[in-house]
């Protein structure tokens, strides 16, 4: 029996370092290599750098917009806010008093940022990763009134602006990237 054991342990410890090194090493290494080598801006994260080369974002990955002056992102559940590390929902449900109290606290900030009517969900409510760089048109044109009086622009300018933005996928819903909507209105003069 000691034998049996002794030939079948070879074979097993060997094609553990095979794979270990196959699979965790190898395969690995080829895929970074391929990425890098047909997509290197996804593969290195989608960064947006501003005129000095320095970065400023990424077109994936939603920040907070705290200035009056810009469009403001949906509400995030990551962390402290926008924290790629914490990515994850808050994980309230419906009935939860504490998402109802959140939302509510939301809703009134925006009416005090002047949004009027309906208040689209998405800004009121997290995405599933706390992380969406992304605003429904509708989001998007609840800003305009507060954008233009704080700009001193048209709002009918500041709506075709949000036009010229909207992404229609082929699946899914149409969206506006939060970022680059800031930066081409920090380009108009």
């Amino acid at each position: 029996m000691g034998k049996d054991f002794s030939s079948a342990l070879r074979p097993a410890i060997v094609m553990t370092i095979l794979f270990a090194a196959l699979l965790g090493l190898a395969y690995p290494l080829a895929m970074t290599g391929i990425g890098q080598a047909l997509f290197p801006a996804q593969a290195n994260g989608s960064l947006v750098r501003d005129a000095n080369g320095r970065v400023i974002g990424s077109t994936v990955v939603g920040q907070a917009f705290v200035s009056a002056r810009y469009f403001q992102t949906r509400p995030s559940a990551a962390g402290k806010g926008y924290d790629g590390l914490a990515s994850s929902g808050s994980n309230l449900g419906p009935t939860s008093q504490a998402l109802a109290d959140r939302v509510k606290a939301d809703v009134a900030a925006r009416r005090v940022e002047g949004v009027t009517g309906a208040i689209p969900a998405d800004l009121v409510t997290a995405s599933g990763s706390g992380l969406d760089p992304d605003l429904s048109p509708a989001a998007a044109q609840a800003q305009v009134a507060r954008i233009a009086r704080v700009r001193g622009i048209a709002g009918e300018r500041v709506s075709a602006l949000i036009a010229v933005h909207v992404v229609r996928p082929l699946i899914g819903d149409p969206h506006v990237n939060v970022l680059a909507l800031n930066r081409a209105l920090d380009a108009l003069r």
